[in-house]
């Protein structure tokens, strides 16, 4: 799961929206440095993780990636499920508009960011203005995304390559998106994430 999903399911939890996208700059036990709402949201994004890593439709995904590209196949798909989330968030939220959900996800984040880490604060600095959660139902920014985090991490360029990999297979990746996520958003909702 992307940025979009953690925020999401944590809010069907009601889970800490900051804690959830605050994870992934937090190394190590964040007990003692954040409140432990925070601390909850962390683990909480952790836990996601390990799951979603572990679905039957993940490991069939991966699967269709070339081998110059299956490396970074985990992290292409956790923004190919954000795409999916983003592109079809009325049928998932009827009666909830995805720019409402963004607003109060930025409301509920921004106040905190000079007591996270500068990495953090740097992402939220394009996140919200750029409009990446709503942008990510276009495949031409998935595509955009991709490529920005090969340019920033060389050890990842073959995620450049990846999106022919999910152009190649956009709608089994989607059938597989209607397979789990239902299933993440029920638990979520049980607080059982």
């Amino acid at each position: 799961m992307n940025f979009l999903a953690h925020l999401h399911l944590a809010s069907l939890a009601q889970s800490s929206l900051l804690g959830n996208l605050l994870a992934d700059f937090v190394r190590g036990n964040p007990q003692g440095s954040y409140a432990p709402d925070i601390v909850a949201g962390i683990h909480m994004h952790r836990r996601v993780d390990v799951l979603t890593d572990g679905l039957a439709e993940v490991s069939t995904a991966k699967q269709w990636f070339r081998p110059e590209t299956r490396r970074v196949s985990p992290i292409t798909l956790d923004v190919m499920w954000d795409h999916f989330l983003s592109r079809h968030w009325s049928k998932l939220n009827p009666g909830s508009e995805l720019t409402d959900f963004v607003a109060h996800a930025r409301s509920s984040i921004v106040p905190h960011l000079p007591d996270t880490p500068p990495r953090f604060i740097n992402l939220n600095n394009y996140l919200w203005e750029e409009r990446w959660l709503e942008r990510y139902g276009e495949m031409a920014f998935i595509a955009n995304v991709l490529n920005g985090m090969a340019s920033r991490r060389p050890k990842l360029e073959a995620l450049r390559d990846s999106w022919a990999d999910l152009d190649a297979h956009y709608e089994q990746l989607e059938v597989l998106f209607w397979q789990f996520y239902p299933r993440m958003m029920a638990l979520a909702e049980q607080k059982n994430l």
